[in-house]
């Protein structure tokens, strides 16, 4: 199930506890590892780790760079258990939950729904919560772990105007699932979205919308990093994505929704694990003081 050239990647903000969630995480979920860590010196928050790590086949990101940013539920991950894949799903769904519940918090107990005859939201330690379901293995299928954007607040309503947009930016991009609220489930309006999945450069995203009342939104502490081979696709992704220019930053924008992109070149992750430790130095001093990357001053820095 893993792809190996995954073009979007979550990435995760935590003050100072990057490595230790990911070791937890990486403890948890099967097929699972840490496959990079290393530090930046002399950013605005000191030191800060970077740690790439894959949870069942899904790649992630996480570094640890200062109390500016806290995870909330706007942005969640959905794990599907799925029979027709694990022949023990239902146990290891309980078996997941039991961990995730060390210092956690549920926020939906495991239980049996009307979609899902086992399913629980929960908060871990951490702040980052997850959506853990026994997926109905006559569906279709779906990767084990799929980011879910949540629209709240003033964002609410926004979730079928949000993916149509994604579809649109996004050159290999497909709709999945659309269900809309039915009349009578206030405060949620009829026909805004319920759930609906949708597939961008294969890496497959949950949105839904809820009327309910959150003291959450959408913040820079789960991004989505979007790998660029050249110039020309970092301009279009920045051009079409970002909408808040006091946002822009180190590679980083914030969409029309609220939803943090950082549009990198995908020598990047090379640059910053393969480097001696002055190239490393060179390169985050070239890439702090840019809003969009600018490939060709990057390479320099790194050569030297």
């Amino acid at each position: 199930m893993l792809q190996k050239n995954q073009k979007i990647v979550p990435h995760l903000w935590y003050d100072k506890e990057a490595k230790e969630a990911a070791e937890f995480y990486t403890s948890i979920f099967p097929d699972s590892k840490i496959t990079n860590l290393s530090t930046i010196h002399d950013t605005p928050s000191g030191d800060s780790d970077i740690v790439s790590f894959e949870l069942w086949g899904q790649k992630f990101m996480a570094i640890s760079a200062g109390p500016y940013f806290k995870i909330n539920p706007s942005v969640s991950f959905i794990v599907n258990f799925d029979p027709s894949r694990e022949k023990n799903a239902s146990e290891k769904i309980n078996e997941v939950w039991n961990k995730l519940s060390d210092g956690g918090t549920a926020l939906m107990p495991l239980d049996q729904y009307p979609f899902s005859e086992k399913y629980g939201w929960i908060q871990d330690k951490y702040g980052l919560s997850w959506q853990l379901m026994l997926t109905n293995p006559e569906g279709e299928e779906r990767p084990a772990i799929m980011p879910s954007l949540l629209f709240v607040g003033d964002k609410c309503g926004n979730a079928e105007e949000a993916f149509n947009f994604y579809l649109s930016v996004f050159k290999n991009a497909k709709l999945g699932h659309v269900a809309r609220f039915p009349n009578g489930m206030e405060p949620d309006k009829e026909g805004t979205i319920m759930f609906s999945d949708f597939s961008l450069e294969n890496q497959w995203f949950v949105a839904m919308d809820s009327a309910h009342d959150h003291n959450f939104s959408f913040n820079e502490a789960i991004s989505f990093m979007v790998y660029c081979d050249t110039q020309e696709e970092i301009d279009y992704y920045w051009e079409k994505l970002s909408a808040v220019p006091e946002a822009e930053q180190c590679g980083w924008l914030k969409d029309q929704f609220g939803v943090s992109w950082q549009i990198v070149p995908s020598e990047m992750n090379e640059m910053m694990s393969k480097s001696t430790p002055e190239q490393l130095a060179r390169v985050t001093k070239a890439f702090l003081t840019m809003k969009k990357f600018n490939l060709v001053e990057l390479r320099k820095a790194y050569e030297g």
